[in-house]
């Protein structure tokens, strides 16, 4: 890596470390603080939004290539949207509608796309439901953070293989994460990622998948969500199955069960968690770009039924604990 490239990078990281420390003085004084409750994983009031940091990297990143402005003016669209729903709770169609409007930005961007048009139908649902599965998996430190750097590092490495994306637009992405991480990846975080965190971060992840999708035509990237996605769909199965609303708050997620009725450590179970997706990463990089797609399907599904496995262990054991 050149030494200006690395003094660039290292200014930035700066940069971005003093607007977090900016953000946090003027979220204490107009008080975006998330109070605990129910069904909350922590105790103490904390800071709400510090995932901002996540789309002033994306700005610093277009400020130093110009490359790509519908997907800035989008990941600067949800995280605007994003912000106003932290600090007054907005409707949730009114959410939706601007996740549509900055996903028709991003295929926008990527036009013309080489896909059958059923798979164009099928990804809008999948977008949508990965920047709310985020949202969602967004409940305990440090799990934010470290799914979206290894997630992160998996395209890094998939780009040094096929040249598919930008190499800064990952590591601006990852800076912005490693100075999110330096305060909410603690015992007692100094913030959460707040929905301007977590929908900012699912956005630029859906445009590297679609990036990638675009320049291989295999339609099995996503795979390297698994995780997230596995926990989220379960649980919204086994909520619909109680009759419940899936919008509303919840701790039902299996890394909530994990840190709030087992009590293992959060920043274990969102390590945890990062391992896992790490894990499966690069059993499904080496079979998608090997062209082996049914074992990269063979080993998810075989993910899949260890998740089950696990949560069904899991589920067990708070049971007995709470008959005691």
């Amino acid at each position: 890596m050149e030494n200006s490239l690395l003094i660039r990078l290292g200014l930035s990281t700066a940069f971005l470390l003093v607007l977090e420390l900016i953000y946090f003085k003027i979220a204490d004084l107009y008080n975006i603080i998330d109070k605990p409750n129910e069904r909350s994983s922590h105790v103490n009031p904390i800071i709400r939004g510090g995932g901002i940091i996540f789309v002033f990297a994306i700005l610093l990143w277009y400020f130093a290539t110009e490359l790509w402005p519908w997907f800035v003016l989008a990941t600067v669209m949800v995280a605007i949207i994003s912000f106003l729903d932290d600090v007054t709770s907005l409707n949730v169609y009114v959410r939706f509608f601007f996740q549509f409007i900055a996903l028709g930005l991003l295929f926008f961007q990527l036009w013309p796309l080489h896909w059958p048009f059923y798979f164009l139908v099928l990804a809008v649902p999948f977008c949508v439901g990965t920047i709310n599965a985020f949202n969602f998996m967004d409940g305990i430190n440090g799990i934010t953070g470290v799914y979206s750097l290894v997630t992160i590092g998996s395209f890094w490495f998939i780009n040094e293989q096929l040249h598919f994306t930008s190499n800064s637009l990952l590591m601006y992405s990852a800076m912005g994460v490693l100075v999110f991480l330096f305060f909410n990846f603690r015992k007692t975080a100094r913030c959460f990622a707040g929905d301007v965190g977590s929908v900012t971060m699912a956005l630029i992840l859906i445009f590297i998948i679609l990036q990638l999708i675009n320049a291989t035509g295999n339609f099995l990237w996503p795979l390297l969500l698994l995780v997230y996605g596995t926990d989220s769909l379960v649980t919204i199965f086994s909520r619909l199955k109680r009759k419940e609303n899936i919008l509303t708050p919840h701790r039902t997620h299996l890394y909530q069960y994990l840190s709030n009725e087992l009590k293992i450590s959060q920043r274990v179970v969102s390590v945890s968690y990062g391992i896992a997706q790490g894990i499966l990463n690069v059993m499904i990089i080496y079979c998608l770009i090997n062209s082996k797609n049914s074992w990269a399907l063979v080993i998810s599904i075989i993910f899949v039924l260890i998740y089950f496995f696990v949560r069904r262990s899991v589920m067990i054991k708070i049971k007995a604990t709470t008959s005691l």
